[in-house]
């Protein structure tokens, strides 16, 4: 038999590689969200206790902005040996690294303990995470979209979207229950739990990864000498307008998830005083709907398109930013509930379930990888890392006024709506078209 006819048994069905993507996907996001809710509730009385609350608030969203500046290196490293060696080989070191480095941020003494040095080890554990999720999110949706059936493009590539608000879930949820401790015991120990909780997660997350084998694209395109032997450089010369494209969509959820998701926490808590459950259920609530959200939205895409879907949502996000906010200021529970809720299941879900999809067509197959991992991870350190500290910095300057942050999200919809009307449609691209097929070519 030959290698090829060797790999193509071998691959696991649609729905079996659809399900090792969204598992691994979920346990990454499990990661590095907790290291938000943390660095949003706790990290500034660990590892900035010597300065004053609010500077701590601001250090510690400092260090979860470090994350983000890590992640477009990865994406670069993951996709130069994702388009090269494989897909599988690369999500199996994101996902070793990222438990490691959670696992070691749980057993981190803190400021009182050792002085600077527990905040210099904190931001580079946390420059490790940020790493393995830069590599993560390319090859997870690349898995799912490029096994799926003709027409669910958008469906299968929403699922491991989901991964990111299960993780939420699943993180937030953790730290509910930890937080239930009396405040000494919650310092002293109960917040490394979630951090600790991780390698169990990441054992069984390996143990999935090494049970699937590559998508028959990368087979056919390494066995018929299409792979690239620069992939990194070929992508940035032969694709620059699908990369500006695909950093410019970002400015929808990219950033704006993270004024829903961790600075709300802040806000809530520092700002109308609430307990910080109020907050917590919140999110977890709204994580929740998020997940049954996103297929339906990446559904709706196969049926009507990227476009459409993503501009409809992003424009719905930009009207919804002042209202959102109106409902959070009422200091009612229920009332936060529901706009955390209508957040991210309507706007975010609409803008962010098309495009795992969107990206994967958006590039061709010998270079996928790369282009889906630039264009992500480079709008992940311009918007999510330094968000929350934007946002902060705004409330601080608005002496409290919410309104500042309001216009913070609806400027970042605004652009990505702006960015996905001057972009091409591909629901109805093949994967496997050409290399020098004309809807890859530069202008498309």
């Amino acid at each position: 038999m030959s290698s090829n006819a060797t790999a193509r048994a071998g691959v696991p069905s649609a729905s079996r590689t659809l399900t090792s993507s969204t598992i691994g996907s979920v346990i990454e996001w499990y990661d590095f969200t907790i290291y938000g809710t943390a660095a949003a509730l706790i990290f500034n009385k660990l590892f900035f206790s010597n300065i004053s609350p609010a500077a701590g608030t601001l250090a510690a969203f400092g260090t979860f902005a470090a994350g983000f500046i890590a992640r477009p290196v990865g994406g670069f490293v993951a996709g130069h040996y994702g388009d090269r060696l494989g897909r599988k080989a690369t999500l199996v070191m994101t996902l070793t690294l990222m438990g490691g480095a959670t696992t070691l941020i749980g057993l981190l003494p803190t400021y009182q303990q050792i002085g600077i040095a527990a905040p210099a080890l904190l931001v580079l554990l946390r420059l490790v995470q940020g790493f393995a999720v830069g590599g993560e999110w390319g090859g997870a949706v690349l898995m799912a979209v490029e096994h799926a059936p003709d027409g669910k493009r958008g469906r299968y590539g929403a699922w491991p979207q989901t991964g990111v608000s299960a993780g939420l879930l699943l993180g937030t949820g953790v730290f509910s229950l930890v937080s239930l401790l009396p405040e000494p015991q919650l310092i002293s120990w109960g917040w490394r739990i979630p951090f600790l909780v991780s390698i169990v997660l990441a054992l069984v997350g390996l143990y999935i990864r090494f049970r699937i084998t590559e998508s028959e694209s990368f087979v056919a395109a390494t066995e018929s000498g299409g792979a690239s032997r620069r992939p990194l450089v070929e992508v940035l010369r032969t694709h620059p307008k699908q990369i500006l494209i695909a950093i410019g969509v970002r400015f929808a959820e990219g950033g704006n998830y993270y004024v829903f998701t961790v600075f709300i926490l802040t806000y809530i808590t520092q700002q109308l005083d609430l307990p910080r459950q109020a907050g917590l259920t919140g999110v977890m609530l709204a994580a929740a709907l998020n997940i049954a959200a996103l297929p339906l939205w990446g559904a709706l895409s196969d049926r009507v398109g990227r476009r459409p879907v993503f501009i409809g949502g992003a424009l719905f996000m930009a009207a919804y930013a002042w209202p959102f906010f109106w409902l959070i200021d009422t200091r009612s529970p229920a009332l936060i509930a529901l706009a955390l809720a209508i957040a991210l299941a309507v706007p975010h879900g609409a803008v962010f379930a098309p495009i795992a999809a969107f990206y994967t067509e958006l590039f061709e197959p010998r270079v996928r990888y790369s282009g889906v991992s630039i264009g992500y991870q480079m709008g992940s350190v311009l918007l999510g890392g330094f968000t929350p500290l934007l946002a902060t910095s705004l409330i601080l300057w608005s002496d409290g006024a919410s309104w500042s942050v309001a216009a913070l999200v609806a400027a970042g919809a605004l652009i990505a709506a702006a960015s996905m009307f001057v972009a091409p449609e591909t629901f109805r691209r093949s994967l496997a078209a050409p290399r020098n097929a004309p809807e890859w070519r530069v202008g498309a």
